[in-house]
């Protein structure tokens, strides 16, 4: 077993320590198997039964797959606590695997509202175990002035989207030709193969990845237990009585994380286990924080807003056959894979003399706005009437957007964190994306296909004014960073 000082010094994957191409590999295919799945979910939810869909209302679909997003950033925030009190992140990772696994076979085998309720809710748990120790393991790697630190992170992304590549172009073909269920179960497969991959290559991953940072004490984890089987018997009423609806799951979500994000940071400031420059570091990160949420509100409307347009205003024909609705949550996947070491390199190359982490997000809020009012000239063009090449573009934009702040976002909050919350500011960093990500199912119940021009307008221009107001208080914000760049 290796040390954490070896890991750190170790160059034999592209310069950057061999652990990261285990936890490049664990989370590409979990990304196959999840942007796989979510890539034919709203389609599944929205699609008439004679098509092998569930025949729901299509904003009542889309509200739906925004707020499982949010829910699978949210529970980012259960596996960090578990990882930091009870077993660690590395431990924490492994489970959450097997636990996406079970889900996706929920998917594939358990028919109509059973098999999607199951499967969510197993996809999501598992899904924020993983994320959250997955990129706190990836910031085990390096020492904290190491400069390749985002050079690995960028790196650690582009597997991240070799699956979101690969998953949405099988899962939607299988979709298309043998059906939804097929689809899903391809999503099981390869999630299977990424925790056969992890599990031969734990050995690499360092001391440091099993440490439990807080350890909870044993008299205290009855008191836990207690609460977590009343907080599901509490979820499990709400449903049953009518509270926790579909229509409104949307709005419980995107409310919940809000509360949420607020008791976090407010738990982390008033800790009596952090420095003075550590709480600084903190409040540093809630204007990224703010930033990150009004980002993610809109990039992922490519699974809510974005996969409605395609289905039903863009020209998916190719010589006759007729594009899968899926590929399209490819594009995007295929721009990252060959720009993310093109970043990576340009970071690297630039060191100490990049943009900081807030110019970065800066760039990235405003280029997202942008985004989305390139999608107005093809307002008006009717039903399957908008061309496929200047989705593509704006799809490239959606990428430029992402590069600058998604894996920077996950850098920083492991550069800004307190020793005795390394993986829960990761959590802090995932609820911003999960406040987005229920918000872009929310903004989603608005959109309409008859009127696009204000809701393209107003949510890019609200994207760019937020970008503004980051870019005049960047001075501010690196004062309290404290040397973190």
């Amino acid at each position: 077993m290796s040390t954490s000082t070896e890991v750190q010094r170790d160059t034999r994957f592209f310069g950057h320590p061999r652990g990261l191409a285990n936890l490049f590999g664990v989370e590409m295919w979990e990304r196959f198997s999840f942007y796989g799945m979510q890539g034919i979910l709203a389609i599944y939810l929205y699609y008439e039964a004679s098509r092998g869909g569930l025949g729901m209302a299509q904003e009542t679909a889309l509200g739906i797959v925004g707020a499982y997003g949010g829910l699978v950033y949210l529970s980012a925030v259960v596996g960090a606590w578990v990882a930091d009190r009870l077993f660690g992140s590395e431990r924490t990772l492994f489970y959450s695997a097997v636990l996406i696994m079970i889900g996706h076979i929920s998917l594939a085998l358990l028919p109509g509202f059973v098999g999607i309720g199951v499967g969510l809710a197993c996809v999501a748990i598992g899904s924020g175990g993983l994320k959250s120790n997955a990129t706190a393991i990836v910031g085990t790697l390096y020492a904290a002035d190491d400069e390749r630190r985002d050079g690995g992170f960028t790196l650690f992304y582009m597997g991240i989207n070799i699956g979101a590549f690969v998953g949405p172009l099988l899962t939607g073909l299988a979709q298309k030709e043998f059906g939804f269920h097929i689809g899903f179960g391809l999503a099981a497969i390869g999630m299977a193969l990424g925790l056969i991959q992890y599990t031969i290559g734990r050995r690499n991953l360092g001391e440091k990845a099993r440490e439990i940072p807080n350890p909870l004490p044993a008299s205290q984890r009855v008191l836990v237990g207690g609460a977590v089987l009343v907080a599901a018997v509490l979820v499990v009423v709400l449903v049953l009585t009518g509270v926790i609806r579909a229509e409104n799951l949307a709005n419980i979500v995107v409310w919940l994380v809000g509360l949420i994000s607020v008791i976090y940071f407010v738990v982390i400031l008033s800790s009596k286990k952090i420095t003075a420059d550590e709480r600084s570091r903190v409040y540093s990160f809630i204007p990224m924080f703010i930033a990150s949420a009004a980002f993610f509100s809109l990039y992922q409307q490519q699974f809510t807003v974005v996969q409605a347009y395609t289905d039903q205003r863009l020209d998916r024909d190719l010589f006759g056959w007729q594009m899968p609705v899926a590929w399209v949550n490819s594009i995007v996947a295929v721009f990252v894979i060959v720009f993310a070491p093109i970043f990576a390199a340009i970071w690297t190359k630039l060191g100490p003399r990049q943009p900081s982490s807030p110019m970065k997000f800066v760039f990235g809020t405003v280029l997202m706005g942008a985004a989305f009012l390139l999608f107005l000239p093809m307002a008006g063009t009717g039903a399957n009437g908008s061309p496929l090449i200047a989705l593509v573009g704006i799809l490239f934009v959606f990428t430029a957007a992402e590069l600058f702040l998604s894996p920077v976002g996950l850098s920083l909050s492991t550069k800004l964190a307190p020793t005795a919350f390394r993986t829960q500011m990761v959590a802090l960093n995932f609820l911003s994306i999960s406040f987005g990500t229920a918000m872009s199912g929310k903004l989603a119940e608005y959109y309409d296909t008859q009127d696009e021009v204000p809701y393209f307008g107003v949510i890019g221009g609200v994207a760019i004014a937020i970008g503004v107001l980051l870019f005049f208080g960047t001075p501010l914000i690196r004062k309290l960073m404290k040397g973190v760049h």
